[in-house]
């Protein structure tokens, strides 16, 4: 047990998980010709950013038949994990509509509402101070960053299925149900990847049905995995593109979609304290969202409702799901939801260092997109336009090193730095950082960075490792609500209808250590929305305690990796299929 001075440490980060990153997820040298798929380019990650991507080269090649040509009998292949392009994507999400607009020029706001993944223009929009659980206070004027007056309500999930079915349909192969479960590096070059076998027993004993990953040889390979990549992560490691960069730092958000009685007619956000606790010692930091959305297809009215809270907490019982729950119960939020029905849930982690943190976009033979690049704004609580203008430069970049008979694709972290993703990420470069001395003593700072864009106070405001923080027994769970499965729900009902599939089998795609102090499982457990980490009911209540990890519950969240464990890659196919997240 980890210790220093005699006390023992309760900081995740002092049990680091049994992961060797670069041994693990970077193979070097691709297998004999005889053994390998080659593809032009090959893009990890079927959500918005990689989706963007392969549907922007398409465009460009299609008025280039010789190009095509010479990327083989697959030019552009998308290698995605789930059983469907978006099946784990997730957002809240009000989106700026102009790099989709760049994307699919010739496609309607009205055709994206018929299409599905598009639920209503932002007319009005109010802001609420949440001192008590009983209490609301206009904001008036509405801050800068969450105005959202002509925007749009979307379903990421959906948006992706869109996505990739105008790819596919442009020429793209589309693998879904497949891990890309190593980085393939040769002669200091990424050459492709290499995907996860299938099949594998529980001890990662070949089953019956077992089927061999293949080494996909790509001349360009794209990261877009979103949050928590494992090869982006590897890859970072192995060309040392965090280097001058600040520590990643992450969020987490729990959304619910309800059908409700009767239409919601503005956006709605709520900045806190409640129901988190003021108090610095906590570090709680969060805020939640509230869209409405209107299903062109069905008629039906729903709404949008989730929680984001910051991992930098300190108190173990910190839950986004239960927070979610509790913050139900506000009257303003009662008064939204009553009469209505849950019809979706989800969650997800996502990156909030913002441009700090973002690590060198490009290596040799590969870039970097989207989430996967950090490329999120957490003061405004937007990532979806920045992931599809990363995807459209990215593309742009790949096709104009493909024409000139050129190695490197280095011209895209100029692009991006020249876009609207670098220039707005650059404005809010500092605004979250102050919130780590507290809500209290952060939201003056907090407030002023926003009003100068950053420039004063200017420099460069550093982030803290999250796992380096030692956690404590808190009392933020004393007031969560006990579920009642009609209006506020367990976490174990909520993964069900995800529809998640993971086998009883499979291999656990989970690291952590097993044994830890209390705190640190009790870290784990509250913070977990979907109830995989247990502790044995004859546990100690103080000391070190073993960790049960029910890994077939996930649903690929990723909130562990900043909390002390690993989330790598499970075996294609599992994990939740979400539909209007």
């Amino acid at each position: 047990m980890a210790a220093t001075n005699g006390k023992v440490q309760t900081a995740p980060g002092a049990f680091p998980p049994p992961v060797d990153t670069q041994k693990e997820f970077v193979k070097h040298g691709l297998d004999g010709e005889d053994e390998i798929i080659e593809v032009g380019v090959a893009i990890v990650g079927g959500g918005t950013a990689g989706l963007a991507c392969a549907n922007r080269l398409l465009q460009l090649l299609a008025d280039d038949p010789d190009t095509m040509e010479r990327l083989g009998e697959v030019p552009v292949a998308v290698i995605e994990k789930a059983k469907t392009c978006g099946g784990h994507n997730l957002s809240g999400a009000v989106m700026r509509p102009e790099p989709l607009q760049d994307l699919f020029p010739d496609l309607t706001r009205e055709e994206w509402r018929k299409e599905g993944f598009a639920f209503g223009e932002v007319h009005k929009e109010s802001v609420y101070l949440t001192p008590t659980a009983k209490t609301k206070l206009p904001i008036w004027p509405v801050p800068p960053p969450f105005r959202n007056h002509g925007n749009e309500v979307i379903s990421v999930a959906a948006l992706a299925r869109y996505q990739a079915r105008i790819a596919e349909e442009a020429g793209a192969y589309i693998l879904t149900e497949t891990a890309a479960s190593q980085l393939v590096v040769e002669d200091g070059r990424v050459v492709g990847v290499r995907s996860g076998d299938k099949g594998r027993g529980k001890e990662g004993q070949e089953l019956g049905n077992f089927e061999p990953g293949a080494d996909i040889k790509a001349a360009v390979t794209v990261l877009a995995e979103g949050c928590w990549g494992h090869l982006t992560g590897a890859a970072i490691r192995e060309f040392n593109l965090g280097e001058g960069r600040e520590t990643q730092t992450w969020e987490l958000g729990v959304k619910e979609v309800w059908k409700v009685t009767k239409p919601l007619d503005r956006v709605i956000h709520t900045i806190g304290p409640w129901p988190l606790s003021l108090s610095a010692k906590y570090g709680q930091i969060g805020g939640s969202w509230i869209y409405p959305m209107k299903d062109e297809k069905t008629g039906d009215d729903l709404v949008s409702i989730g929680f984001v809270v910051d991992l930098e907490y300190a108190d173990a019982t910190t839950s986004a799901h239960d927070l979610l729950q509790l913050f139900k119960q506000h009257p303003l939020v009662k008064g939204i939801l009553e009469g209505g029905e849950r019809v979706g849930w989800g969650a997800k982690a996502l990156p909030g260092g913002g441009y700090w943190s973002m690590p060198k976009l490009t290596m040799p033979g590969a870039l970097i997109v989207g989430d996967a690049g950090g490329m999120v704004d957490t003061v405004s609580l937007k990532g979806v336009h920045h992931a599809i203008k990363s995807g459209h430069l990215a593309a742009e970049a790949i096709y104009k090193s493909l024409v000139n008979g050129e190695s490197s694709v280095e011209a895209y972290e100029e692009m991006i730095e020249e876009s609207l993703v670098g220039k707005e990420l650059y404005q809010v470069r500092n605004g979250r950082q102050p919130f780590q001395k507290g809500f209290i003593k952060g939201t003056p700072m907090v407030n002023l960075n926003i009003i100068t864009k950053g420039k004063l106070p200017g420099g460069r405001w550093s982030w803290h490792r999250q796992d380096a923080k030692p956690m404590f027994m808190g009392k933020t769970s004393s007031r969560y609500p006990k579920p009642d499965n009609k209006y506020t729900f367990d976490k174990l009902s909520s993964v069900f209808i995800t529809g998640n599939s993971t086998r009883d089998d499979a291999p656990n795609h989970i690291r952590v250590q097993k044994r830890v102090p209390r705190e640190i499982a009790e870290t784990w457990r509250w913070m977990c929305p979907a109830g995989v980490y247990e502790i044995p009911e004859d546990a100690p209540e103080t000391g070190p305690v073993d960790v049960i990890v029910n890994y077939t519950n996930c649903v690929q969240c990723g909130a562990i990796t900043a909390k002390g464990g690993r989330l790598t890659t499970p075996e294609g196919g599992d994990g939740p299929l979400y539909q209007l997240t």
